[in-house]
């Protein structure tokens, strides 16, 4: 008879995702490429940048980037210095899916409130 087992906790579970090379290539052209000055951002649809990956390295599938998550470059690019936002259409919604890459800029918003008394 095996010993007591318990549910496995979020703490314990790490999930490290090894991008290959094209997939890190394929994002940072597509910044560079479609960055905009006055916005400070990027802003990349899904599709674009799975056409760059597949035409660099046409062993890799569409499936294949969605299975091994290597489309989920979200948290790699916030480390790195951005704030990174991710999009796509939800229910009866109908719209390429996209990502926005934008600069962390050094100037603290002030939040301001009026209070009202009356």
């Amino acid at each position: 008879m095996k010993g007591s087992v318990s549910p496995v906790s979020p703490k314990k579970v790490k999930q490290v995702i090894s991008f290959p090379v094209e997939v890190i290539e394929s994002f940072n052209e597509l910044i560079e490429e479609k960055f905009n000055g006055n916005s400070n951002s990027s802003t990349i649809k899904q599709d674009a940048v799975v056409e760059r990956i597949l035409q660099k390295n046409p062993k890799i599938t569409k499936d294949e980037l969605i299975d091994k998550h290597w489309l989920d470059v979200e948290d790699v690019y916030r480390k790195a210095g951005w704030i990174v936002k991710f999009d796509q259409p939800g229910y009866c919604e109908s719209y390429d899916a996209y990502f926005v890459f934008e600069k962390k800029t050094k100037i603290k918003r002030i939040v301001t409130a009026t209070l009202e008394i009356g």
